[in-house]
């Protein structure tokens, strides 16, 4: 008896274990409602995965999210009853999903988000006109998404195999998968052929940047991805070498110009394994346009492109832009005509700034090598870019709002500094 007893406890422990694996991912039904403001707010498309959430649970969202609204307690969970809905903005539609039990949310914004994708390479352009123009194939792609309330096959590749907009000849035979659901390399079909071998590549780097009034940088940040367009012939792996911090270090380069990768996320071609014992990124890539890799860091930035302005409002009728000339801009903007004037206060927006820079990185990455390897043996030619643009970048105003009649300049300069805004003196 007493040999027996431990054995009971361990079953009595595990059970449990392996149904809270499965809880996590568990959506109920997804959803498509139109954005505010349109004829209906009924609800264009609805997928029942597991037929335990009714319509009349359903049709509480949009009054749901009103409420909440008006009330400024809006997020991007609400829950009405047992039903708790979760839901992101596309264009002009909410897409949601459903679940009544305690679902992982990441997860499932995760997949909301995947969806947004996949609908955008089938229709170009996901919005409300073409959810109704494309109700059946929409419901094909939720079927091969989700099965039972758990995802299944999210990537837009395999799926465009098997579901497509155009049409088909009968096929007499047996009907196959195909063969990229069973095959080893599910993201690359078999057969692909090409009269000429290429491969492109773009290291996309985007500066995330909040400068404050007096010239401090408040926060920044650099956000890089790698993006591939790839026309091999077979099934050629490609290796990719970076000038990464960690294998430099391992090697004996710790001097070299190196950079420290952080938050890390590969396309699910890459081999992990062999990235984690000689940092290679070593694939076998999909057919066409992907993102390899992203990344983030977290340092200390210097911004690129400097600007310098003050505002004068004279009037209700007329505002002055001082910026520092020998630089060409571009500036857009958009002016109401009020009948009545507000009785807030005018604010101080920060300035954005919008730029491109080829052929430059501002983290200082840069691909050492890229390998193709074929059992043909053909050659192929790759093709290196690097672009830096802009990201959340802003610029805090230092401004200063003059009512009524014009003031000179220089009866209020001695505000600004010779050193923040060297535009403003005589002899600059």
């Amino acid at each position: 008896m007493s040999s027996q007893i431990p054995c009971s406890v361990i079953i009595f422990l595990y059970i449990p274990a392996l149904r809270c694996l499965r809880w996590p991912v568990w959506i109920n039904s997804v959803l498509f409602f139109p954005l505010k403001g349109s004829s209906s707010y009924s609800v264009l498309i609805c997928r029942n995965y597991r037929g335990d959430v009714d319509m009349s649970e359903i049709e509480h969202f949009m009054t749901l999210l009103m409420d909440k609204e008006e009330e400024g307690t809006l997020s991007p969970i609400l829950a009405h009853g047992g039903v708790r809905f979760m839901w992101i903005k596309h264009n002009n539609l909410y897409l949601v999903a459903t679940s009544k039990k305690n679902a992982c949310v990441s997860l499932v914004f995760s997949f909301l988000y995947k969806i947004v994708q996949v609908f955008s390479e089938y229709f170009k352009e996901l919005e409300e006109e073409s959810i109704r123009d494309n109700f059946v194939i929409i419901y094909e792609l939720l079927d091969e998404l989700m099965d039972f309330g758990y995802p299944q096959t999210t990537d837009s590749k395999i799926l465009q195999e098997y579901i497509t907009q155009e049409g088909h000849k009968l096929d007499t035979g047996a009907p196959r998968p195909p063969a990229t659901v069973t095959n080893a390399v599910s993201w690359r079909s078999e057969g692909i052929k090409y009269r000429k071998n290429e491969v492109f590549l773009d290291v996309i780097e985007s500066v995330n940047l909040l400068v404050s009034a007096n010239g401090n940088v408040l926060r920044s940040e650099i956000v890089g991805s790698i993006k591939m367009r790839v026309f091999l012939s077979g099934m050629p792996e490609l290796r990719l070498g970076l000038n990464d911090k960690v294998l430099f270090e391992n090697t004996g380069r710790g001097k070299s110009k190196s950079v420290e990768l952080e938050d890390v996320k590969f396309h699910q071609c890459v081999r992990l394994s062999r990235f984690e014992n000689d940092r290679t990124i070593s694939f076998i890539p999909p057919d066409g346009e992907f993102e390899l890799m992203s990344y983030r860091l977290n340092t200390h930035v210097k911004p690129l492109i400097w600007i310098e302005s003050v505002i004068e409002k004279h009037s209700h009728s007329r505002i002055e832009y001082m910026i520092k000339g020998g630089k060409e801009y571009l500036m857009r903007a958009h002016f109401g005509l009020p009948s009545v004037e507000a009785e807030d206060k005018e604010g101080k927006p920060p300035i954005s700034v919008k730029f491109e820079i080829p052929y430059f990185t501002t983290s200082g990455i840069q691909v050492r090598y890229l390998k193709i390897i074929e059992k043909s043996g053909y050659q192929a030619l790759p093709w290196v870019r690097y672009i830096t643009q802009n990201g959340g970048k802003q610029y805090r105003i230092l401004a200063l709002f003059l009512h009524g009649k014009e003031i000179k300049r220089n009866n209020y300069l001695h505000l600004f500094p010779r050193s923040l805004c060297p535009c403003l003196h005589p002899g600059i």
